[in-house]
């Protein structure tokens, strides 16, 4: 049962119903081929354990010899058929998730189905193997029998061409990725399926990217490192929403929190960090704010970054999706700053070429006086996180306000 309302759940630790973890580890299909920047690579297991995530050819192969984890600090706690990956961190260090291998197997078989994934099929990942999209887009190729191609350690107009040149079909990336490739111009890519995942694709970029690869599906997997895929969505969702329920998932909302039960979910933060997320039984929530309309999930933002605006609560990651979406912001980021009279007001610090007035009179119209941003700011270097994540405290430090 979901929570009674206004009851507050503890936080899980390792308090979550915990899968055998006495099974192998994951293991590669026989036809299963790995490519790196430079070309195709001998893969062969390795024995797991704490792993260097450099070269990722090599750290990938340990992904496939027992319990592991790529980067992070601190000694694994994952035995026998469990495994650790990493939070982004984008909202302070990146935790350390502990999950078993069979939560990600029921979702090899699961996209096997959906995307056909297996034998034949070309899949690359864009992204570092310390960020969880990226490990399990590989990962999950490998186990599959698909051809791995590894492009982190390439530029993004590199990646671009290699994606043509190899005539790659399945591409694992986060909308910053993307952008960066499409910011880099190239040639067209052949690709038939983009798998979206980290945060929502926005119109400017949705636009740059079916122009990219224009033969290419695109579909946008909502989810959380705890929760791994909680929605999908395609071409036919409403805009606005981030899907229906991944096959499997089971969602409900109790007081504007979304809960989620699924086989898909971790065992809990290793190292005894208390972490984010907590259970209610078999539910879990990682503090997301939404609403379920005709069976699609509508996102509102984090809890953890809601803020009250004269009693007003407001979702920052709203507003940055929809500045996104004005034509001449490339990049945005919207801050709480102290304010006398309202308590906090918010603020919008951006890239690109698009006038500050504008951004502010567009905003304003949106979402009123009290939530839209109060000021621009502009950066010249955008920081951002392994995972392609804007990172948020980078932002604020080098407007020295940390």
């Amino acid at each position: 049962m979901l929570p009674e309302p206004g009851s507050r759940p503890e936080p899980c630790g390792l308090t979550a119903p915990v899968p055998d973890q006495s099974g192998a580890g994951f293991q590669p299909h026989a036809a299963a081929r790995l490519y790196d920047a430079s070309g195709a690579v001998d893969f062969r297991a390795g024995r797991g354990g704490l792993l260097a995530e450099r070269p990722s050819t090599l750290a990938l192969a340990g992904a496939f010899g027992g319990a592991f984890r790529i980067g992070g600090a601190g000694p694994l706690v994952a035995k026998g058929g469990a495994f650790e990956t990493l939070t982004s961190g984008s909202s302070g260090q990146p935790r350390h998730i502990l999950r078993s291998v069979v939560s990600w197997q029921a979702s090899f078989a699961a996209n096997a189905g959906l995307f056909g994934i297996g034998p034949g099929v070309s899949v690359a990942v864009l992204g570092r193997l310390v960020h969880s999209l990226a490990l399990y887009g590989a990962v999950e190729g490998m186990s599959l029998g698909a051809e791995v191609h590894l492009l982190d350690d390439l530029r993004p107009d590199r990646q671009r061409q290699t994606l043509a040149a190899r005539r790659v079909q399945l591409l694992y990336a986060t909308p910053a990725q993307l952008r960066l490739m499409v910011e880099a111009g190239g040639p067209q890519l052949a690709l038939t399926r983009v798998l979206v995942g980290g945060s929502k694709l926005d119109p400017t970029l949705r636009l740059a990217l079916a122009a990219m690869a224009p033969q290419a599906i695109v579909h946008e997997f909502y989810g959380a490192a705890e929760a791994s895929f909680i929605t999908l969505s395609g071409p036919d969702c409403p805009d606005g929403s981030v899907g229906r329920a991944y096959p499997g998932v089971e969602i409900a909302v109790d007081h504007g929190e979304i809960w989620v039960r699924s086989p898909y979910l971790f065992t809990g933060y290793a190292g005894g960090d208390s972490g984010g997320a907590i259970w209610r039984e078999d539910w879990l929530s990682v503090g997301e704010m939404g609403r379920l309309e005709a069976g699609f999930l509508y996102l509102s933002g984090r809890a953890g970054r809601m803020v009250t605006v004269a009693d007003q609560n407001v979702f920052p990651e709203e507003i940055e999706t929809f500045l996104m979406g004005l034509d001449g912001v490339d990049r945005a980021a919207v801050l709480p700053r102290p304010d006398g009279l309202r308590g906090v007001h918010l603020v919008a610090v951006v890239t690109g070429r698009a006038r500050d007035a504008d951004i502010l009179s567009a905003a304003r119209l949106a979402f009123g006086p009290l939530k839209a941003p109060k000021a621009v700011f502009r950066l010249q270097d955008w920081p951002m996180l392994a995972s392609g994540k804007t990172d948020l405290a980078a932002v604020e430090r080098a407007l020295g306000w940390r």
